[in-house]
């Protein structure tokens, strides 16, 4: 029988596949024409279509009316949906890692002091400061590279990376189950999004197959939506959030790796600045050594009790 603990890093295992595959996948829909307009759309729906049935039978839909889950749908779920997969159409694999993934924390960070005057720590401050070097240094050798230092999907990235870090502070605050977190981004999502795209967004659905449109339907409907999230938090309930986060963050990092092979992408000198320093201003490494020497004094402590 496994352990508590091993079941958490199982759970980190199946986070980690699916995070890396959402940025690969991502990348596929701007080669295979799928719009972020149309992906939005597929995903909430699948989503819904499964969950509806579900909370109905549950007798669990009361939470549904109430503001928190309504605000997190629209920032956690249609606007960070829409700036993140548009993002994908303009830049490669590697930029998602570095204004999206990487810069997670850092907005998680500054949205919880402008919200709710949390103060920095000192491993926020040399994160902050490591990434900052980072971005100043990719920054200037993609315009000795390219004439151009960012590009419009860099700032999609970074816009999405603010809708995530508000949601991820909204999250903590109101202290909303995972299961209601979940259910209530999705089924809002479908419920406020799915009219506008029938009736106003332009569609291209036509521009893919059929095989392409299933395949990206079924994996972030059901394996980012619902599988990803709820690993996370069970990870989370067994390993902490710390450890869960490091071990996680990781997963768009080797995605990027994965995708210069794979999708034919390259890495220049200035992505595997960026790639480097935000990648350690994201898992703050360091902390890993206090954390070590923290349990080590604690294991002497017991063997002296």
């Amino acid at each position: 029988m496994m352990t508590s603990r091993n079941m958490g890093y199982v759970y980190v295992a199946i986070t980690m596949c699916i995070w890396g595959g959402f940025t690969i996948t991502s990348r596929l829909n701007a080669i295979w024409h799928i719009s972020a307009w149309d992906i939005t759309a597929l995903r909430f729906g699948l989503a819904f279509c499964i969950l509806t049935p579900i909370l109905i039978y549950k007798k669990d839909t009361t939470f549904l009316f109430k503001k928190e889950p309504f605000i997190l749908a629209m920032l956690g779920g249609v606007v960070y949906c829409l700036t993140s997969y548009s993002a994908f159409h303009y830049v490669p694999a590697a930029h998602a890692a570095i204004f999206l993934n990487g810069c997670i924390p850092l907005a998680t960070a500054i949205a919880a002091y402008l919200l709710f005057k949390e103060p920095f720590d000192k491993h926020t401050w040399i994160s902050l400061s490591i990434m900052l070097c980072a971005i100043s240094g990719m920054s200037l050798l993609m315009y000795r590279e390219t004439g151009v230092a960012f590009g419009f999907g860099d700032l999609l990235f970074f816009l999405s990376a603010v809708w995530w870090g508000i949601f991820t502070v909204l999250l903590k605050q109101w202290k909303l189950s995972a299961w209601h977190a979940m259910t209530g981004v999705a089924i809002w999502s479908a419920i406020v999004y799915i009219p506008v795209y029938l009736l106003f967004l332009p569609k291209h659905l036509a521009d893919s197959t059929f095989a392409h449109l299933a395949m990206q339907t079924v994996f972030h409907g059901i394996f980012v939506v619902m599988i990803a999230t709820l690993a996370y938090i069970e990870a989370i309930k067994r390993l902490g959030a710390f450890q869960t986060g490091s071990i996680v963050t990781l997963a768009p990092f080797i995605a990027a790796i994965i995708a210069v092979p794979l999708l034919g992408e390259s890495l220049s000198l200035a992505m595997i600045c960026g790639l480097i320093g935000m990648g350690i201003g994201a898992l703050q490494p360091w902390r890993w050594f206090g954390r070590k020497d923290s349990l080590q004094a604690s294991l002497e402590q017991q063997k002296q009790d």
